[in-house]
């Protein structure tokens, strides 16, 4: 926090000027944070421990133990010898607090996601707090599996949400919230036959103008490279580019699965290349595996894009950095914040909202490599 003191003879006209914002710490949501899973009732006695927590929070220890410090300034926390901290103040449980509360469910810890990922939780953590939300992120690979009904009970039951969010998600976990009637918002693209509020960039169209832009330079044989999985951007990416190459002069499309490593996506793509229609054209699905396409063709000495061109379909910082540059899609992490904020928000305190697909467009950035 930064304290300004003005000397007596250059004190501001508080009459004539409006009192300047302030910006919230982080270290000040995470006591919020913190304050209001006590007074829920979330925790008996005491509190779990600092890895749990900056798990939980997804924040850095030193972050923590300064909100930890706050707590215990307040009179909310004790420290015993075993530095256990003991929920000191017997708090009484307000009812529904969790009615501020707005949580998170991701497969993998922030730290393990896309940067533009992370700038895009860190925008919805700001925006939300500013309208007096609570937001928290609960990190489980058991609520992604083929059978997630356990673990997902276990976690609503333990910390109430006025909304739930859930990242990078399949039919089990987005069929499970559907069946519950929970307030849940998709960050991602439904699966067929879910009927559940979402928001996501409109892969459909962004892919039918690329496979489009392909068409018009000639490529006959064009590859969409994707992970495993029936994610619904992907297989909306896959439709779109279908829909570009549909007609009896159109290319062939050839969809490439790949386990997600680069050993993997190299040997499939070795072997695509080596077949007698090998692809002119690649379409790639992730910023890191089109990272990935890239280097491999220049180690077979392939000419990009004389030999094979390659777009991204998503975007990422170091992708500016590639030589040849990377054509590429980027979306607006900002815009797509605020849709999630004020989707959750309406979710939130409505309860409901109408199972209605949001999708973002976003812009082409022209490289090199088309």
């Amino acid at each position: 926090m930064i304290l300004v003191c003005y000397p007596n003879q250059m004190k501001p006209d508080t009459t004539s000027s409006p009192r300047l914002p302030q910006r919230i710490s982080l270290v000040t949501l995470t006591a919020q944070s913190l304050r209001e899973s006590m007074q829920a009732g979330h925790w008996q006695g005491h509190l779990p421990g600092e890895r749990e927590l900056c798990a939980r929070l997804q924040v850095s220890r030193h972050t923590l133990r300064e909100a930890l410090q706050e707590l215990q300034r307040e009179g909310f926390l004790e420290v015993s010898d075993r530095q256990r901290r003991r929920i000191k103040t017997a708090v009484k449980a307000k009812k529904a607090v969790h009615a501020r509360v707005i949580a998170l469910i991701s497969p993998r810890p922030l730290l393990e996601m896309s940067p533009s990922t992370v700038v895009m939780v860190d925008d919805l953590r700001d925006q939300l707090s500013r309208v007096g939300f609570s937001f928290e992120v609960h990190v489980s690979t058991a609520c992604f599996s083929a059978t997630p009904a356990r673990a997902l009970e276990a976690l609503t039951t333990r910390s109430p949400a006025a909304a739930w969010l859930v990242f990078g998600s399949l039919e089990p976990v987005q069929s499970w919230f559907m069946r519950r009637q929970l307030p849940c918002l998709v960050v991602g693209s439904c699966a067929p036959g879910i009927s559940l509020p979402s928001i996501d960039t409109d892969y459909r169209a962004l892919c039918r103008h690329a496979g489009g832009m392909l068409c018009a330079k000639g490529h006959k044989h064009i590859a969409f490279i994707r992970p495993v999985g029936d994610y619904g951007g992907d297989l909306q990416s896959e439709q779109g580019l279908r829909e570009a190459l549909n007609g009896s002069q159109a290319p062939t499309l050839q969809v490439i699965l790949h386990d997600g490593t680069a050993t993997h996506l190299c040997a499939l793509l070795d072997k695509a290349l080596r077949s007698s229609r090998p692809p002119t054209a690649c379409v790639v699905a992730r910023a890191m595996h089109a990272l990935t396409v890239l280097m491999f063709l220049t180690q077979r000495g392939k000419r990009i894009p004389q030999d094979i061109a390659v777009i991204s379909r998503d975007d990422e910082a170091f992708l500016k950095h590639t030589v040849p540059a990377t054509t590429r899609y980027a979306a607006n992490t900002a815009q797509f914040a605020r849709s999630v904020c004020k989707a959750a928000r309406q979710l939130a305190e409505a309860g409901t909202l109408p199972a209605k697909a949001i999708r973002l467009m976003p812009r082409m950035i022209r490289g090199e490599t088309l």
